[in-house]
């Protein structure tokens, strides 16, 4: 069974901090990831589903937000 998600917000328990050099970096669990992985195969291949397209959405979406605040992070720590 797959589940559907519609918000990012239901992905939280997905992320985890991680030590990147002197930085504590937002990242996705490896689960995650490689769910993200195979749904970006399966758009790539044509073979994706709707309800996969809304979840692949939800976990871009958040994707990009942790991207933003990790780079304002490695920002502030650049600007010390």
């Amino acid at each position: 069974m797959v589940t559907t998600f519609s918000k990012p917000s239901s992905l939280v328990h997905e992320i985890h901090l991680e030590k990147v050099g002197s930085w504590n970096l937002f990242k996705f669990n490896e689960s995650l990831q490689l769910r993200m992985e195979d749904l970006l195969q399966k758009k790539k291949s044509d073979k994706i589903t709707i309800e996969e397209i809304a979840e692949l959405d939800a976990i871009g979406e958040l994707d990009r937000i942790f991207t933003h605040i990790n780079a304002m992070l490695a920002a502030q720590d650049a600007n010390q």
